[in-house]
């Protein structure tokens, strides 16, 4: 099966992606991320006022799914989104909401 061009791997691939954004939580990390910007668990978790344990789940699965993408620098470790065109799709869930 292929949908404009992309083949039955890449398909599984971004439907895997979606179904790991699918969660509010996800979503609003994802929002928080947008622009290029670089935090730390303790800065997503103070921001969305969620647990620190909650947090690092959630990161752990957007990472795995390749949603994120992570850098160290000394103790701390910053999280990105890994392709910016995902933050057009934040745009897109957050203007089809309102």
């Amino acid at each position: 099966m292929k949908f404009k061009g992309l083949t039955a791997e890449q398909l599984e691939i971004a439907a895997s992606m979606l179904k790991a954004i699918a969660h509010p939580t996800r979503i609003a990390i994802l929002e928080f991320l947008e622009n290029g910007r670089h935090s730390t668990v303790t800065q997503i978790h103070k921001y969305l006022q969620i647990e620190q344990s909650t947090t690092s789940h959630h990161l752990g699965i957007l990472k795995d799914k390749g949603v994120l993408s992570s850098k160290r620098e000394g103790k701390n470790t910053y999280y990105y989104i890994r392709n910016e065109s995902l933050s057009a799709l934040v745009d897109c869930i957050s203007k089809c909401t309102c």
